[in-house]
């Protein structure tokens, strides 16, 4: 006798109210009624796991045969969520949670549909016609199976064979009512939202990429993307020039600069009338979003084109060309900014998109400049873009060692600054510079307000005896390919910008969308217009200060560091003997930024009285008495070199005799000592720390300045030369993509280095639109290389013949000693069954890049400044007590620490608190900052699920 009488009910655990409330709706769509609700009012908010905080239960009114149903919906918090079956999986080999009955199967697609789920269906053609119950059987009686997952990732089936046993089926009716009490004409209309996206004001490297990534995000969460070429003046003309793109619509726009669709000049948008039309296009294509990529004045246009919408909507309907139900459906417009201008001139963000590529572009000029420069021993005064922000010529000076600049926000102070000017300039001759490189703004003035020209200053610098030359880059500056930096950030950005959208309500300012402390952030869009134009009023009103604050934190900072290593100090202000010999020492692979790094840290030392002795060839050299100390002139034109001039080897500190090593640093009286290195100088710093107690030589202040390409140092989210290896990696990634999309229907598996750190393969990537990354910290399995084989299967039939273009699969050095790149390679290839071919590509040391990249200069320039500020706080005495070496100065642990980058902030750890956070096996740290990117690598290449990211 069974003693279980029945199904009482299903339930199903939300761990977010956001699932929680999902759910609901979902069912709610295939006819399931709310019966019950309940909230647990008593639930404290830090309660254990799985304590239920809010119910529902839902009710389906099954209709004959088949029984009624209930699920109980649970909201409780902190519950691990389920993962769903990757879609290249066979979803029927899988367990489902619940199987429903209906003789609709086209109106359940249609639903799953509407709200842009994925599912799979099958049909069964071959069915025996004497087992249907039907006679004569109906032409479309076909056995037909969905499979999806609900919003908690739960596998549902939908069928139209009533149960397993039985050999009836339902017939599959366009029109008919879902069994179980769907009916698909009591469900609300699910609207798919249609998100318009443009780019307007002067065009920017990047802009592209946050148009692909906005456009392949929108499709990825259910909305339908438009495309509104020409900026404001497509969106005033509107037919044609509004578009809706699909998937494949924004192929290849990561490596292309600019803006592919286009952007220009409005007058008519400037007028109300000119909006009424951009308004009524937006309505008559369905659009109620608008993301905008530009400047100020085109972020402060779209302000005004949502602020005036009700008011638009009565003149359309006034004159006839809507109708009271389309204002209705689009009463509100959603508007949200992203800032594309190389000028980096917006407040409420630490860069803006085009930026960096701009000052790749500058440098590149200059770099180029600097050869003719040296070789004639002229001098140059060179002209950059930013309008009223110094940023870029700022920049420029720090990562190219300008011997002068000029920006708007912090003018000369001199009236006489022409004289100071050109007795700096003969300074530097007198030292032995053969070369004079001026830097100046195009929106240069003097204390005055009065504009600086670069004619004036040639002719300064001709009267005091200098063959000067004149060159204005010009829109160069905005040309070329982007960086990985800012494809990066706006692929991040971009996906940002679609989560705004999807997350406004009427009531929210229209936000704009930016970066500080390397978080993304989303910020009212007009606060940040009213704080730029801010900046202006500043400098109008002489207030430089004020207008060196509302610019981004590190500007300041970088400004005081390139004054600190311009000019030459001969009013040196510590006694002989506080006076640092200061043993700077290479450490590892080389890494572009370590000759910036030694170049600002000889310089500052010597301004403020120190001796830096250049220790050759890392420990080894040192054993070998191959030290030197260096002067200005011997670091000049170190600020551009890739490599080490100092030499380097990945000999450990471990490996040599180390009380041979304190015997030197005594010998060569070093007391304070400066690592440049990566994880071999990471571990070095830590071996000296631990034989402080027994070599009183290493009581010294130590510091380790990270770089390394991998970046796998812990203690900071960014290594120096990371960043160049990664544009090196782009670079020629964009090489074999060109390539692969050549010769058609090709694959390539590019190799990289980072030892068993994935960022390189990550952000390359992101930034090359790589279908996948293979990493250390995930691994490869056959189950991945089958997922990734389907997708190409799937991506490559889809294509039309001779139109397919190439892919990319990067791969980590070390993920693997079974599935090599060559491995990976053949698999693909014999799988293909001749959709593709597969070629390997493995980059090598080109990785470590040439010149290093303006932002590796511009850190180690900062970061080498503040290592020397470390170790004179650290090794400099109270008193002006003379000191004998080698008394011991300090071996508290602060003393011997790690610089680093988190945030926008420079810390410094001390090593031995990083023992904790370091994988000394793998030799890396265990913070990924960056692997959650990982995801986004492959959702905007295989078109997936979407999450949001707030760190890059």
């Amino acid at each position: 006798m069974s003693i279980i009488e029945g199904l009482s009910h299903i339930v199903l655990i939300a761990s977010s109210i956001e699932k929680y409330e999902n759910s609901v709706q979902f069912y709610s769509l295939f006819g399931y009624q709310t019966i019950s609700h309940f909230v647990n009012s008593k639930v404290p908010t830090n309660e254990v796991q799985f304590l239920p905080q809010e119910e529902k239960l839902l009710h389906l009114f099954g209709k004959p045969p088949t029984k009624d149903i209930t699920l109980k919906i649970v909201l409780a918090t902190n519950t691990n969520e389920k993962e769903p079956f990757p879609e290249e999986k066979d979803w029927r080999l899988e367990q489902a949670s619940l199987v429903s009955v209906t003789n609709d199967i086209v109106a359940v697609e249609s639903i799953l549909k509407s709200i842009n789920i994925r599912y799979q269906k099958y049909t069964y053609p071959d069915v025996n016609e004497s087992d249907l119950l039907a006679t004569p059987p109906p032409a479309d009686f076909v056995h037909t199976e969905v499979y999806t997952h609900d919003p908690l990732n739960n596998l549902i089936t939908f069928t139209n064979k009533p149960n397993p046993f039985s050999k009836s089926i339902y017939p599959i009716k366009p029109k008919s009512p879902v069994q179980q009490d769907i009916d698909i004409s009591t469900q609300p209309k699910v609207e798919r939202k249609r998100i318009g996206v443009l780019t307007s004001g002067g065009d920017s490297p990047g802009m592209n990429a946050a148009v692909r990534a906005i456009v392949r995000v929108a499709i990825s969460r259910g909305c339908d993307a438009y495309a509104i070429f020409e900026g404001y003046e497509g969106l005033v003309n509107g037919g044609d020039m509004i578009k809706k793109f699909g998937w494949a619509d924004v192929r290849g726009y990561l490596a292309i600069g600019g803006t592919l669709i286009g952007t220009a000049r409005c007058a008519s948008f400037r007028e109300r009338k000119g909006r009424l039309s951009a308004a009524y296009n937006l309505i008559k294509n369905g659009i109620d979003a608008l993301i905008v990529c530009g400047g100020d004045g085109s972020l402060t246009g779209a302000d005004v084109l949502r602020s005036e919408w009700p008011g638009l909507l009565e003149d359309l309907i006034k004159e006839g060309r809507i109708t009271i139900e389309e204002a209705t459906r689009f009463k509100h417009l959603t508007v949200v900014g992203l800032v594309g201008s190389i000028d980096n001139d917006m407040s409420s963000t630490d860069i803006t998109i085009g930026a960096v590529t701009s000052l790749h572009r500058i440098c590149e000029a200059i770099d180029s400049i600097s050869s003719t420069a040296l070789s004639h021993s002229r001098a140059f005064v060179i002209e950059v873009m930013g309008r009223h922000c110094g940023w870029l010529a700022l920049m420029a000076a720090v990562s190219t060692g300008a011997d002068f600049v000029f920006i708007p926000e912090r003018p000369p102070i001199s009236d006489d600054w022409e004289s100071e000017m050109c007795e700096t300039l003969k300074k530097h001759r007198d030292l032995g510079k053969r070369m004079t490189i001026v830097i100046v703004a195009e929106g240069a003035i003097d204390k005055n307000l009065d504009p600086i020209r670069p004619e004036y200053i040639k002719k300064l610098l001709t009267d005091h005896g200098l063959d000067t030359r004149v060159t204005t880059l010009g829109h160069t500056q905005r040309g070329g390919k982007p960086c990985s930096f800012d494809r990066n950030l706006a692929t991040i950005q971009g996906v940002e910008a679609v989560q705004a959208v999807l997350r406004a309500t009427p009531d929210t300012p229209s936000p704009m969308i930016g970066i500080r402390e390397n978080k993304i952030t989303c910020e009212p869009l007009m606060k940040a217009v009213e704080l730029t134009r801010q900046v202006a009023e500043a400098i109008a009103q002489k207030d430089f200060r004020r207008a060196m604050d509302l610019r981004d934190p590190e500007f300041s900072e970088d400004y005081q560091a390139y004054i600190d290593l311009a000019v030459v100090n001969e009013k040196l202000s510590l006694r002989e003997n506080q006076c640092l010999r200061l043993g700077i020492i290479h450490i590892g692979a080389p890494a572009g930024g370590m000759n910036s790094a030694t170049r600002a840290a000889v310089r500052y030392a010597l301004n403020h009285g120190h001796i830096p002795v250049a220790i050759y060839n890392g420990f080894d050299g040192l054993l070998q008495d191959n030290l030197r100390e260096l002067s200005w002139i011997d670091v000049d034109g170190w600020a551009g070199k890739g490599g080490s001039e100092l030499g380097t080897n990945k000999i450990n500190i471990s490996e040599l005799d180390v009380g041979m090593i304190a015997y030197q640093l005594q010998k060569h009286r070093i007391n304070s000592l400066l690592l440049i290195g990566g994880f071999e100088a990471y571990t070095s710093l830590i071996e000296l720390n631990r034989s402080r107690n027994q070599y009183p030589a290493f009581c010294i202040p130590m510091v380790c300045l990270p770089a390394t390409i991998s970046n796998n140092v812990p203690g900071t989210d960014f290594s120096l030369g990371s960043d160049t290896s990664l544009n090196a990696i782009v670079d020629s990634c964009d090489s074999i993509k060109q390539s692969a999309s050549a010769s058609r229907r090709r694959v390539f598996v590019v190799e990289v280095q980072g030892g068993h750190c994935g960022y390189l393969a990550v952000l390359a990537g992101l930034a090359v639109g790589a279908t996948s990354a293979y990493i250390p910290e995930e691994g490869v399995s056959l189950k991945k290389l089958q997922a990734d084989l389907n997708h190409l299967t799937r991506r490559f039939g889809e294509d039309k013949k001779g139109t397919s273009s190439g892919r990319l699969f990067l791969r980590n050095e070390c993920v693997s000693n079974t599935y090599t790149t060559d491995v990976i390679a053949s698999i693909f290839k014999s799988e293909s069954r001749g959709l593709y071919d597969s070629r390997t590509s493995i980059l090598g040391h080109i990785q470590q890049g040439g010149t290093p990249s303006p932002t590796d200069r511009i850190r180690a320039t900062r970061l080498a400044v503040k290592c020397i500020k470390f170790l004179e706080q650290y090794a400099l005495p109270p008193t002006s007590e003379k000191i004998v070496y080698p008394s011991i100065y300090t071996n508290v642990k602060e003393s011997a620490a790690v610089i680093g980058i988190e945030g926008a902030q420079v810390i410094f750890t001390p090593v031995i608190d990083l023992l904790s956070e370091t994988d000394m096996k793998n030799r890396k740290s265990t913070k990924t900052w960056w692997i959650h990117l990982k995801e986004l690598v492959e959702i905007l290449s295989k078109w997936g699920k979407i999450t949001f990211f707030k760190k890059i």
